[in-house]
């Protein structure tokens, strides 16, 4: 075997050392790269409507970028029932940072899947007190307002006012209503009926049955179908009508009180356990709790902030119920049941 020089052997250990410290430092510059990406992102899973161009997203992530440099990626796969069972499902691999959009009545479904980690943002002691639904803050409050039925005033003259009034022959298929399984104010819908109805609440969607036209899959589609004059009436909020007086300047669409009382609904996000952006995560909860994203909510989601802020002039027309009501969870076995009957 041929002999190696001594002068070729240093040459070649040379070699491989500056060759070892350009992959170490091409390695460390792509590691790097990719910590400063991910250090100026955050993944955030909320409703279509949420981030839609008229929505609280576009805003939101615009300013929440201004002031932290960091590039918000929504990700909306439908409405929130629709989140969480994706949600659910993805678990551990959901690659979300935060969940937001859920509400009270979807929020014992994602608290007891352990998914979530306990953050207290700042400004926190704000929130009105009776908004909190958890006290260990795993689920933040960012909005609230009230279901109703939303109608035109022009083609409905005299609404109804009462659940069972929605019953009446004369309003046969004049009713929107929304999913329960996929939507939320769906939901809400169906613990209204079995807060006023009890154990008869089947009894009830029997006799409601042939006054809806259609129950769509989410809010949008179903107040789509409505602003577009399929029916006189829809499943919204006590907060829709402020929405046309801002920007139609009309007064046609008004939110019916009823005697029943309105299910409070109360809009919550929170932090992902295996969340790869949490540090920014808990920068957007803290900012979601500063008066620059609860000014935004009023304008774009048409709920009530959750601190104390000045309200626009057009939310004097939102009609106010005096008995807000907080109704129990809908269960899965209920919901199945529903489905059922409605078919």
């Amino acid at each position: 075997m041929k002999k190696i020089s001594k002068s070729r052997k240093i040459l070649f250990i040379t070699v491989l050392l500056v060759l070892s410290l350009f992959v170490f430092n091409s390695c460390r510059k792509e590691k790097a790269a990719e910590g400063a990406s991910s250090g100026k992102e955050l993944v955030i899973w909320t409703y279509d409507s949420f981030n839609s161009e008229w929505g609280p997203g576009p805003d939101v992530a615009s300013i929440f970028e201004e002031k932290t440099g960091v590039k918000i990626i929504w990700v909306s796969p439908g409405d929130a029932g629709e989140i969480v069972s994706k949600l659910l499902l993805e678990g551990k691999d959901s690659g979300a940072d935060i969940i937001l959009g859920v509400d009270q009545n979807l929020a014992p479904r994602v608290l007891d899947s352990g998914l979530l980690e306990a953050y207290r943002p700042a400004g926190a002691e704000n929130i009105f007190s009776e908004l909190v639904l958890d006290a260990g803050f795993r689920l933040t409050p960012f909005d609230y307002s009230y279901f109703a039925i939303v109608y035109d005033s022009e083609k409905l003259p005299v609404p109804p006012k009462s659940l069972e009034e929605l019953t009446a022959p004369h309003f046969r298929q004049s009713l929107i209503l929304l999913d329960p399984r996929t939507s939320s104010p769906g939901l809400g819908f169906f613990g209204w009926v079995k807060e006023v109805y009890g154990p008869g609440w089947q009894d009830y969607w029997r006799r409601l049955r042939p006054s809806i036209l259609t129950v769509a899959e989410g809010w949008s589609s179903g107040y789509g179908l409505f602003t577009r004059g399929e029916a006189p009436m829809v499943l919204s909020y006590t907060t829709s009508p402020a929405y046309h007086l801002e920007y139609e300047d009309t007064e046609q669409y008004k939110a019916a009180i009823f005697t029943n009382g309105h299910p409070l609904q109360i809009e919550v996000a929170g932090l992902l356990a295996a969340a790869k952006n949490k540090d920014n995560a808990k920068r957007f909860l803290d900012f979601m709790l500063s008066p620059d994203f609860q000014s935004i909510i009023p304008l774009t989601n048409w709920m009530y902030p959750v601190t104390d802020i000045p309200l626009p002039t057009s939310f004097r027309i939102n009609p106010k119920s005096d008995k807000p009501l907080l109704p129990d969870p809908v269960s899965e076995a209920e919901l199945n049941e529903w489905a059922a009957l409605m078919r």
